[in-house]
């Protein structure tokens, strides 16, 4: 299942992020799916590894560009790929992360 509000794909009949399951349906193609978080400058590197192999991505600060911009190591990246991507997004994770990588 799919959480529309979390953008995270679960198993079961509840969102483990929110706990709600009236956001939760079947995934579509083009929705944007949470990969990981990571902090400066993994999430810089993960970037750029998506852009090198065509995959798309938002990538969603979590402290705001006035902190990020002052204290850039203490910002995190949460970062989305579309649904169809979303597993060759994890096999570039985990070449680049190796144990550390989402699955």
């Amino acid at each position: 299942m799919y959480c529309q509000r979390c953008k995270r794909l679960f198993s079961g009949p509840v969102c483990p992020e929110c706990g709600k399951d009236r956001w939760a349906r079947e995934p579509r193609d083009d929705d944007p799916c949470f990969l990981m978080e990571r902090g400066a400058p993994w999430d810089g590197m993960l970037a750029d590894v998506l852009d090198q192999n065509g995959i798309a991505h938002l990538d969603q600060s979590r402290v705001g560009a006035a902190i990020g911009m002052r204290a850039p190591l203490l910002d995190s990246s949460r970062i989305y790929v579309r649904y169809d991507e979303l597993d060759r997004a994890l096999d570039l994770a985990e070449e680049l992360f190796g144990s550390d990588a989402p699955r």
